[in-house]
């Protein structure tokens, strides 16, 4: 097994709901489980809080697509739905709701980072300006 796939082994053993048959997993980690996958850039990592919240410091790397924006689901749609993603908000509430956009778009590999920004910062990851 490769480093990714036990990363991703150990994310799903933190919580995970997912959905076969060509539709999307969505796996659900804390800043712990996050943390290799961001810094060893195994993932994209999707910010998807406002631009004003975003430039007040965000994940290293991170794209920033406004939820609240109504150009989200633009946004999002042009993205490599095979790829995995990230997702956060602030505290969780928004990236949860955004994820029937991204199964409905059809993308393949979600991960919702639980406790978002808020949670990342508190368990003491780095923070970019």
């Amino acid at each position: 097994m490769d480093k990714m796939s036990l990363l991703m082994t150990g994310a799903l053993l933190l919580g995970s709901i997912q959905v076969f048959g060509g539709e999307m997993k969505v796996t659900h980690v804390d800043a712990k489980g996050a943390a290799p996958l961001v810094l060893e850039k195994k993932v994209t990592v999707l910010d998807i809080r406002t631009a004003d919240e975003f430039s007040e410091g965000h994940i290293k790397d991170a794209k920033n697509i406004d939820f609240q924006s109504e150009k989200f689901e633009a946004g999002v749609s042009g993205l490599d739905k095979k790829q995995p993603y990230i997702v956060h908000c602030a505290g969780g509430g928004r990236s949860t709701r955004s994820l029937d956009v991204f199964k409905k778009l059809g993308f393949e590999n979600i991960i919702h980072l639980d406790g978002g920004f808020k949670g990342w910062k508190d368990a003491g990851q780095p923070v970019a300006k």
